[in-house]
């Protein structure tokens, strides 16, 4: 009887430690905001002379600081990050995710950023490809995980569905593989974010060129748990960032466009 007691008690005990954890807005690390990335996408966050950088992180750090927090950053390949945000190894995504429906299944977001997609090829584009129609037998290298890989597949299935050769998609742990598979001839393509594309031709104009229109308009956000608490705090600090011009800043920092704003819609 006293084992039975006192195990309902001990389930007890952790239901009720479960339930304070779920409804607490404090940090996984007390006094830091711990961040998930994958490190692989400039301008956003790339690994620069040894360092994480960009603008996810300059982000990152105005939002701490209207919290009065730290940061700390956890660096893992895109596809894991979802997985370890829900095991509680950090507190948000902040890698320039895209927000989808299948992931909001999964995760709330704060969306900070409308954006677009681009088709990036090597210079003097080889293959003629003048826009989505024309990726058709070719081969498209794409970041595994993203968005982007998404609308390469969807761009495969309507060639398929229009009689056409399949599109051969390669998949990389990281965008700046998938850019160095056109530049070494590898794939005929890639498929990138409108940012991330200019700067690859700011890098590097004689080895790469946007072709067609730019599709796929999306919103960044910042991911987090379902029903976190914390999400009032970090959208309190977006609001702020807004209000006193830090986040135009940013944007005037990495040469975004205005209407990438979300306060542009």
């Amino acid at each position: 009887m006293r084992n039975t007691v006192r195990a309902i008690a001990a389930t007890a005990f952790l239901a009720l430690a479960t339930h304070a954890e779920a409804e607490s807005d404090a940090p996984v690390t007390p006094g830091t905001l711990t961040y998930g990335t994958a490190a692989t996408y400039p301008p956003f966050q790339s690994v620069e002379d040894g360092k994480i950088a960009g603008f996810s992180v300059d982000h990152a750090e105005a939002i701490a600081a209207k919290l009065g927090l730290k940061t700390a950053i956890v660096n893992l390949d895109f596809g894991g990050l979802i997985p370890a945000l829900q095991a509680r190894r950090f507190d948000v995504i902040n890698s320039a995710m895209r927000v989808t429906e299948q992931r909001k299944e999964q995760v709330d977001f704060i969306p900070y950023m409308r954006i677009g997609t681009n088709i990036i090829v090597r210079a003097g584009n080889p293959k003629n490809v003048s826009g989505r129609g024309d990726v058709c037998g070719l081969n498209v290298a794409v970041e595994l995980g993203s968005t982007i890989e998404a609308f390469a597949r969807e761009d495969n299935d309507n060639c398929v569905k229009a009689g056409k050769a399949a599109v051969n998609l390669m998949t990389f742990p990281g965008r700046q593989e998938a850019a160095l598979a056109v530049r070494q001839s590898r794939a005929d393509a890639f498929y990138d974010t409108t940012p991330a594309a200019v700067l690859a031709l700011t890098r590097s104009p004689d080895s790469f060129q946007i072709v067609g229109e730019t599709f796929g308009f999306t919103e960044n956000g910042i991911a987090l748990r379902k029903g976190d608490p914390i999400k009032a705090r970090i959208e309190k600090a977006q609001a702020e960032l807004i209000a006193d011009g830090s986040y135009d800043a940013l944007l005037t920092k990495y040469k975004f466009p205005k209407e990438v704003a979300v306060t542009s819609r």
